[in-house]
């Protein structure tokens, strides 16, 4: 019984393999249109500003190819409510009796 390996190879060689631009340049376009919610004309638009000329639809296609994983990776980062959380000094000061009140 042969199993389906094509999705097996996680290494960027293998992810970016025979596209047109280096893996630097797809992983941050697709960072771009997920990080700051740009349209793919943005992106582009952003990437020749930096000297690369690409197509909307490439970042597209490379949004719809390698999106899900970098959305993934987003998320996981994304502070949580169980983080730690800073807060300046603050000093409170609480009137028995009004607190009293307010507890009724």
């Amino acid at each position: 019984m042969e199993t389906d390996t094509r999705h097996d190879d996680t290494t960027p060689t293998q992810l970016y393999k025979r596209h047109r631009f280096p893996a630097e340049i797809i992983s941050h376009c697709v960072w771009l249109y997920f990080r700051f919610s740009l349209s793919y004309r943005d992106v582009e638009e952003m990437m020749l500003e930096r000297g690369v000329l690409l197509s909307h639809e490439a970042v597209r296609y490379w949004c719809r190819k390698f999106g899900q994983s970098y959305a993934n990776q987003l998320r996981r980062r994304r502070p949580r409510p169980g983080d730690k959380w800073h807060m300046d000094e603050a000093f409170l000061t609480l009137d028995i009796d009004v607190l009293a009140r307010l507890i009724r």
